[in-house]
């Protein structure tokens, strides 16, 4: 039998994690199982044996992608920018899941309601599942300390209230978001455009745009 090329392996694998997160989307993490995951996928019950050693590694994979959709945009935004604002900081997060689509790691296209759902689960998985919360407390940090780089830069060039602490300054960027994912998935707030534009409004009036 002719061995698999990394082409086609990496073609099976983005093909079992999307079959996973429409049944994660649509049924929850608990109530899928790695066969219906199979069957999702149109695969023998035993291929995603192959690229995964179980469900929980598919949901790391998953919960991480639907995070760096939006904060690696952020990252971006930091480093080619000296003089961003709070308001710069959510527009640039959001802006991804501002379509109906969004691209994961393997660059295919994924429905962004499909993958902000699977978001707000992990957070759930985040009280039971060590090495989710482990997976996540690292990336936040690491966001969180981008983000507060980009608001001590921000105050050297003037865009920044100089009385705000960069690292207090952070998480409420982070809890912006983290809330916008939360509305967005549970109530529907879709108008991506119109929450940036009272992002910017409200932070204004409370000083933190100059």
């Amino acid at each position: 039998m002719p061995r698999i090329t990394a082409e086609r392996r990496a073609a099976n694998r983005s093909q079992i994690v999307a079959a996973a997160r429409r049944c994660f989307s649509r049924d929850g993490f608990h109530q899928t199982s790695m066969p219906d995951i199979a069957a999702e996928a149109g695969v023998s019950v035993g291929a995603p044996y192959r690229y995964f050693a179980g469900k929980e590694e598919i949901i790391l994979e998953i919960a991480g992608d639907a995070f760096r959709v939006m904060f690696d945009p952020v990252e971006r935004l930091v480093d080619t920018a000296d003089d961003v604002t709070v308001a710069d900081l959510v527009a640039a997060a959001i802006d991804p899941v501002s379509g109906d689509v969004a691209v994961d790691r393997s660059g295919q296209a994924v429905p962004v309601g499909e993958l902000l759902r699977c978001a707000v689960q992990a957070w759930g998985e985040l009280l039971r599942h060590q090495g989710l919360r482990k997976q996540a407390e690292a990336g936040f940090e690491h966001v969180r300390g981008r983000i507060a780089d980009a608001l001590r830069n921000g105050q050297r060039a003037g865009s920044v209230p100089a009385d705000l602490d960069p690292d207090r300054g952070a998480r409420v960027v982070m809890a912006l978001l983290h809330g916008f994912v939360l509305q967005y998935t549970a109530f529907g707030l879709d108008d991506t455009a119109g929450f940036t534009r009272d992002v910017r409004i409200a932070l204004s009036d409370a000083g933190l745009l100059r």
